[in-house]
């Protein structure tokens, strides 16, 4: 009797350590995946978004709303796009332009917030006698073909009354290579070029050191994309993810010199904290003085630049599909953080 009560106890034993066992394996199972991981495509040099990215990569933020992030980083929007349509990024960073590239070759990405407002700028040398964009009539303008920066030059241009076509040499010139020619304060022309437009932190750099003077400064409208496919298997991820962003502009926004660091030792560029505030100064939200006041919805105004970025590639031939942005823009997850 002893012995069978004594060998009840064991099993009961058993039994008991089974189930703790168990129990323990499937709790250590679930803290493992309390995050989800998110694939985020974001461009290295791009300043602005380049701090808000270290933001993400440096603290806590992300796990702090249940998300672990995969960082993709990209030199320039193009291979952005590319990862996007391979399926290798859940989210990216990107300017209104290739978001639209990106919506007309796939359908299957939504814009469910507002990354960033950034520059774009035409810019002259210092000792230049072109006084406006009306001068720059029978002169020679160099900029990015495809990038916004033509975009604004052209549409300045025909403000001034110029036909871009047939008033305005402009020629194909990529930002990096503007860098080669700009180079002298006291420069009239560089080389047969007569201004230039490009986007930031490039300007920025020349405006920073005294390389340029511009004649215009326009808006790009920059978003953040998740594609459908994400947002479907993780329904919660949307809202989680723009509640990291804003928490991200707060911290950055308390926090310059140290994002500004960490952004210059990932992108490697030599650039000067005085040349990342030009860059920062079209966003709001680094000025708010509350962090509640921080914002990453849509105005009316950012609806329009975004359309014209849509229309332009199209009317350049850029791309075969005409995209109607509003189609793809969600800000429902928004009012789930406010």
């Amino acid at each position: 009797m002893k012995k069978k009560s004594i060998l009840l106890m064991l099993v009961f034993v058993a039994i008991i350590f089974l189930i703790l066992y168990f129990f323990s394996k499937n709790s250590a199972k679930k803290a493992g995946e309390q995050f989800t991981k998110v694939r985020i495509g974001w461009q290295i040099p791009w300043a602005v978004e380049g701090q808000l990215t270290q933001v993400l990569k440096q603290t806590g933020i992300l796990k702090s709303n249940n998300l672990e992030g995969d960082f993709k980083g990209f030199s320039a929007g193009g291979p952005l796009n590319e990862a996007a349509l391979a399926g290798d990024v859940d989210v990216i960073f990107t300017a209104d332009q290739p978001a639209a590239t990106l919506l007309s070759k796939n359908t299957g990405w939504k814009i469910i917030g507002r990354l960033m407002y950034n520059r774009v700028s035409l810019y002259v040398p210092p000792m230049s006698s072109v006084k406006s964009v009306a001068n720059l009539k029978g002169k020679t303008v160099a900029m990015p073909f495809g990038a916004a920066a033509q975009r604004m030059a052209l549409k300045a241009e025909k403000n001034a009354g110029l036909d871009p076509k047939k008033d305005v040499n402009n020629i194909n010139l990529g930002i990096y290579e503007q860098s080669d020619l700009v180079r002298d304060k006291n420069a009239v022309k560089w080389g047969n070029i007569d201004a230039m437009a490009g986007f930031d932190p490039t300007p920025a750099i020349f405006e920073e050191k005294g390389l340029v003077r511009n004649l215009e400064v326009g808006k790009v409208v920059s978003v953040i994309m998740m594609s459908d496919k994400f947002i479907k298997d993780n329904p919660d991820a949307p809202s989680e993810f723009l509640k990291s962003f804003k928490e991200a502009y707060a911290y950055y926004k308390n926090n310059k010199d140290q994002t500004n660091n960490w952004f210059i030792s990932e992108a490697k560029l030599d650039i000067t904290p005085k040349a990342l505030d030009i860059s920062a100064s079209m966003e709001p939200n680094l000025e708010v003085s509350q962090n509640k006041d921080i914002t990453i919805d849509f105005t009316d105004d950012d609806y329009r630049i975004m359309q014209e970025a849509a229309d332009f590639i199209f009317n350049q031939g850029l791309v075969n599909t005409k995209v109607n942005m509003k189609d793809f823009i969600d800000v429902s997850y928004l009012s789930q953080i406010k």
